[in-house]
């Protein structure tokens, strides 16, 4: 599957359609995003049932902001509306296959559960 672009306009959207997102921070001038670029795009290849984006940090200032990424490439996966993954730095192959299925291997349920009781907690 195609590296798709979020911008503010489509991320929440794409978030919340599709099971699993997998979201590279980047900047065209960042040397360690442009060699992990190959790489990325090789996985998403492989896995046409996960969404594989990218958000520009230069052109999506508020979307970077909003998540905190003071560090690029960041990689952030997102199942189900939820942050399962969030990393500063480029990956080797392996780990991103290995994190990828990791997070379809999830019982979601159990993680919404331990979410609500969280929150919960929280406001207790």
């Amino acid at each position: 599957m195609a590296v798709i672009e979020l911008t503010s306009a489509n991320f929440e959207e794409t978030v919340s359609n599709n099971d699993i997102v997998l979201v590279d921070f980047w900047a065209s001038w960042c040397g360690p995003c442009q060699m992990f670029a190959p790489i990325y795009e090789a996985v998403a290849e492989r896995y046409p049932d996960v969404v594989f984006a990218k958000v520009n940090t230069e052109e999506q200032q508020e979307l970077a902001g909003h998540f905190g990424i003071r560090s690029i490439p960041t990689l952030m996966m997102f199942r189900e509306k939820v942050i399962l993954f969030q990393q500063a730095g480029a990956l080797p192959e392996s780990a991103l296959d290995e994190i990828i299925q990791k997070a379809k291997e999830l019982d979601m349920e159990e993680v919404h559960r331990e979410i609500a009781a969280q929150q919960a907690a929280s406001t207790a």
